[in-house]
Formats: structure tokens, C-alpha cells, sequence
């Protein structure tokens, strides 16, 4: 027998084990959000499986956003293409009617001289061989896109795989390599996006905010499925637009008719 058992003393039990309750002093409380009367509501009309119109959803994609920010509105296009074959693979540039809402960080790799103009316009981060090097060094970006002169290309190969990952290599396609600095810049600033299909052959991209009025959330869907309409691979066969969905940051996506 155990000296426990004969002197009759056993130990307590620990934390955690056997009998013993927590304190409820240490108990975490659970808060339960209360959601507002309108979500409820529009959450009890929402059908995920009925295609909607693009005038019905939008609203209703409004309502149903469960953020406290101005989140953002998103749509997303599964194309009907074979990722395997290049030349199935689509990429456009637009500048939508009533921009996105979103304030971008825009960095200039330019030549000494046109960084007054970078900075004029706008660019949060404006630099050249001094900034490339300090990107190789750290491995990592603060900006949202990049514009960059012709004469800069080569020196931005040294980081051109960090750059890349992050989708924001610049590139003629996307109008972001030139020697207007100052348009460059105000264009990205100014609502100009960038599209192109992922490796599952879908495209997503933001069309606005929840505090967008719904003509502007329409404009901007229209003028964006009218480009990928027109960059249509002529190699893609059958059914181009096979699913279109339009929904908000966390919430809930609805099926647009085509």
C-alpha cells in the first residue's frame, strides 16, 4: 500500500482533472452577437440555390453583409476555359465607372528624376535601386501595386519572384510599365483594376463597397463582365460564363443570371 493510503491522506486533485469545478471567476464568458432586425430579415429571403437577377442581388448582397466595416463587394467568374493551354488563359485591365472604393498604395520604381512626379501624384512609395535593394533584403512589400519606367525593368528582375507571388509584378498588359509617372500613378489610384483567371479558371475581383449606391455596384459589374466578355479566348469552346456569383466580405453569395 501507498504511504498515502497510510497515513489517510490523499492529494488534490489537479486542474483540469477528476471532480473538481472550474471557479466560474474563471470561467470565459460567451458573448452572442445580436444581429440586427433588417439582417434577420433579409437572411430568412435569401435562397442560395435561386439564381437572382443583378437588380435583385444587389441589395440583398447589401443587407446581408454581417460586418461592422464597409465591406467590400466581390464578384466572382467561373470561366469555361482549360488552364492547362496558355492560350486559354485571360487577363484585362479597366477602369471602373466608380472605382472600388479602396484607397491603394501604389509604389514607383523610377529614375531619380521623375520621383517629384511619383510623389505628386500620389505614390505612397516611390524609389529605385535603393528600394529594390531594401525589398531583396526584407523579402517582403507594403503596397498594393507597382508602376515602373522602362529603364527600371532590368533592375526589378532581381526581384522579380517577390514581386510576382504577390501579383504585382508591372507589366505592359496591365498598363502599369511606361514613362508617363504621373498617369500611371493616378490611374491606379483613380479605379483602375487588373483581372486575370486563377488555376482554377475563375476570376475575382471588387467592384465597389456595402456604402456604394446600387447603379454604382452596376455600373462597375457590368463594365467588368463586358471586358472578360471581350477577352474571350477564341480556342475556349462551349460555354464561356458558367457561373457568375456576387457576394461581400464574409457573407453570404448569391448566383447572378448570365
Amino acid at each position: 500500500m501507498g504511504p498515502s493510503v497510510l497515513c489517510g491522506w490523499a492529494p488534490p486533485p489537479l486542474a483540469g482533472f477528476g471532480s473538481a469545478e472550474v471557479p466560474r471567476s474563471m470561467k470565459k464568458a460567451t458573448k452572442t452577437r445580436k444581429r440586427s432586425h433588417r439582417y434577420i430579415e433579409t437572411m430568412k429571403q435569401l435562397d442560395l440555390k435561386k439564381t437572382y437577377s443583378l437588380e435583385e442581388a444587389i441589395p440583398l448582397v447589401k443587407a446581408s453583409s454581417k460586418v461592422k466595416f464597409d465591406a467590400s463587394v466581390e464578384v466572382h467568374v467561373r470561366l469555361g476555359i482549360d488552364v492547362k493551354k496558355s492560350d486559354q488563359h485571360i487577363r484585362g485591365t479597366l477602369t471602373l465607372p466608380h472605382g472600388t472604393g479602396k484607397m491603394k498604395r501604389v509604389a514607383a520604381f523610377v529614375e531619380p528624376d521623375k520621383e517629384t512626379d511619383a510623389k505628386a501624384a500620389g505614390a505612397a512609395i516611390v524609389g529605385g535601386e535603393e528600394l529594390i535593394a531594401n525589398i531583396l533584403k526584407e523579402g517582403k512589400i507594403d503596397f498594393d501595386v507597382a508602376i515602373a519606367t522602362p529603364i527600371m525593368m532590368p533592375k526589378i528582375a532581381k526581384i522579380a519572384k517577390i514581386l510576382g507571388t504577390r501579383g504585382v509584378m508591372p507589366n505592359p498588359k496591365t498598363d502599369t510599365i511606361g514613362t508617363d509617372v504621373k498617369k500611371m500613378v493616378a490611374d491606379q489610384m483613380g479605379g483602375k483594376v487588373s483581372f486575370r483567371n486563377d488555376a482554377t479558371g475563375n476570376v475575382h475581383q471588387m467592384i465597389g463597397k456595402v456604402s456604394f449606391p446600387d447603379e454604382h455596384l452596376k455600373a462597375n459589374f457590368e463594365a467588368l463582365l463586358n471586358l472578360i466578355n471581350k477577352v474571350r479566348p477564341s480556342s475556349a469552346k462551349g460555354i464561356y460564363i458558367k457561373k457568375i456569383t456576387l457576394t461581400t466580405s464574409m457573407g453570404p453569395g448569391l448566383k447572378i443570371a448570365e
